[in-house]
């Protein structure tokens, strides 16, 4: 591996789901790179491949073609072991942070626990936990409580802690604010685009709503049908869309060209 490789390759996958007559293909020549601290967003109309490609980069559904590499090693068809030391380097913010985190364990067991499957000691786990949940907005004391004394908002903040506890270098963002108010969108978008540039992240973010994916993607690709219709650097591709479905796609969404910034946040990206 050199160190000019892309944290993130994904050379022409195809996913498909069943078998024989049964089977249909879900995504289908899609390929794009992620280079370190940068953000590329996946956007399309519901059922256009965007989780399926998300949930194959973590290795959720298997790829029938193609390859994908993190950090310039193979990441599909890997032994039991591989695949957990995968999880280290690679992390995923899910839509709905209520069902992801168990409503009987404390938010402080919530955080510590992925960091002790991955060989941190309880000691170090614990430091971890108070530093991500202070970084993220909340007070130590949140660390004693449970998911459902929280807001949606908050327990957004709390999934993000927890998915940098191995200390990743990608993650995988899936629709991370859509069931969000707007204005507790902006603040968490602030916050994870803090985060990004603090911690060197790599993203892939998947999202419906294209003035999120404006905001914080350097590379947005454009999906329909499971393949991709057209993949550009962010604002050349808003400005100047070449695709009549990309052209279409935005004129059918009024707010695209909105930017969901908190009142006197600071969400310029830093240079990848």
């Amino acid at each position: 591996m050199t160190g000019t490789a892309p944290v993130l390759e994904v050379r022409d996958i195809r996913v498909d789901y069943g078998s024989g007559r049964r089977r249909s293909t879900a995504v289908e020549g899609v390929g794009f790179t992620i280079e370190r601290g940068r953000t590329l967003g996946l956007v399309g109309e519901s059922g256009s491949g965007k989780t399926t490609i998300g949930m194959a980069v973590l290795g959720l559904v298997p790829v029938s073609a193609g390859e994908i590499r993190l950090l310039g090693q193979p990441v599909h068809r890997v032994s039991a072991r591989r695949r957990r030391e995968l999880g280290r380097v690679r992390q995923v913010i899910f839509q709905d942070p209520y069902s992801s985190l168990d409503p009987l364990r404390t938010i402080g067991y919530s955080l510590t626990e992925p960091a002790r499957f991955h060989g941190m000691t309880a000691a170090d786990a614990d430091a971890r936990s108070r530093e991500l949940v202070r970084k993220v907005g909340l007070d130590e004391s949140a660390l004693l409580r449970y998911p459902a004394q929280f807001s949606g908002g908050q327990r957004q903040r709390i999934a993000i802690a927890r998915a940098l506890m191995t200390d990743p270098q990608f993650l995988v963002c899936d629709e991370p604010v859509s069931a969000l108010d707007l204005s507790v969108q902006a603040d968490v978008m602030n916050l994870l685009t803090t985060l990004q540039n603090e911690f060197a992240l790599s993203l892939l973010f998947i999202s419906h709503d294209l003035a999120i994916v404006r905001q914080i993607s350097d590379e947005v690709v454009v999906l329909r049908n499971g393949r991709i219709v057209e993949h550009g650097a962010t604002e050349q591709l808003f400005a100047s869309p070449r695709e009549d479905y990309t052209r279409a796609l935005l004129e059918s969404v009024p707010n695209a060209a909105r930017v969901t910034t908190a009142p006197g946040a600071d969400t310029q990206r830093k240079a990848g």
